[in-house]
C-alpha cells in the first residue's frame, strides 16, 4: 500500500515537473535486463520491470519517440478466439484466423498505450517474468499509468540490449528483482484493475 501512495505521489510531482518545464523526460528500455527507466536528464526516476516481444517477434532496438498515446487501446492484430458461450478456444490468436461458427475474436486490451514503434509500445499488461509479448513492451498497471502521464507524444525512447532466451522463473538479474519486487503481491489502489492480475489471466496479452 505504500507503494501505490507513493506512485500517487510521483504521478502529481511528475505533473508538475512536466508542467513548469515542458516535457522533461525521456525512457530507456533494456531489453538484457528487461527494464524500462523513465529519466530526467541523467537521473532515473521511475523503473519498471517488464515483458518484452519474445523470439519470432522481438521488440525492435533503436531510437524512437512516443507517436500517440491512448488509455483504452485494443490490439487491431491480436487477441484470442471465444466461442459462442464466450468461452476461449484460442488464447494466443490473430485477426487472420479462422473463426468457428457463432464465435468471435476479442482483440487483446492493452490500456495506458504508449506506441512508439510501427504497432509496438508500452502498456500494462502481463508479466510471466520473461520475454512473452509480440513486440510490445507489457508493464505492471500501476508502472504504465505513471508512465503514460509522464511521457508525451514526442518524448524520445530508446531501446537497447540483447533479448534474453531464458524463460525460467526470475532469469534476470538484480536490477529486474528489485523492480520487480513490489509486484508480487496483489496490488490494491484506485488505479489497479484485477483483470491486470497475472494470477488471473491467461498469458495471450500482446
Amino acid at each position: 500500500m505504500k507503494f501505490l501512495v507513493g506512485v500517487g505521489i510521483l504521478l502529481l510531482s511528475l505533473a508538475s515537473v512536466g508542467a513548469a518545464e515542458g516535457n522533461p523526460f525521456h525512457v530507456e528500455i533494456d531489453l538484457q535486463d528487461q527494464v524500462a527507466l523513465l529519466l530526467r536528464g541523467r537521473g532515473v526516476v521511475l523503473e519498471s520491470p517488464i515483458s518484452s516481444g519474445r523470439y519470432g517477434h522481438l521488440t525492435e532496438t533503436g531510437s524512437f519517440k512516443v507517436l500517440d498515446k491512448e488509455v483504452n487501446h485494443h490490439s487491431s492484430i491480436y487477441g484470442k478466439i471465444v466461442d459462442a458461450n464466450g468461452r476461449t478456444i484460442v488464447a494466443d490468436a490473430d485477426i487472420d484466423m479462422k473463426v468457428p461458427r457463432g464465435g468471435k475474436f476479442v482483440p487483446a486490451p492493452m490500456r495506458y498505450f504508449m506506441r512508439f514503434h510501427e504497432a509496438d509500445g508500452m502498456h500494462a499488461g502481463y508479466l510471466p517474468g520473461y520475454p512473452a509479448s509480440h513486440g510490445c513492451v507489457r508493464m505492471p498497471e500501476q508502472l504504465a499509468i505513471a508512465f503514460y502521464h509522464a511521457v508525451d507524444v514526442g518524448t524520445p525512447v530508446t531501446v537497447f540490449g540483447r533479448t534474453p532466451r531464458a524463460t525460467g522463473d526470475s532469469p534476470y538479474g538484480p536490477r529486474w528483482q528489485r523492480a520487480m519486487q513490489p509486484w508480487f503481491g496483489r496490488p490494491i489502489g484506485p488505479g489497479f484493475r484485477p483483470q491486470y492480475d497475472p494470477r488471473d489471466l491467461d498469458p495471450w496479452w500482446r
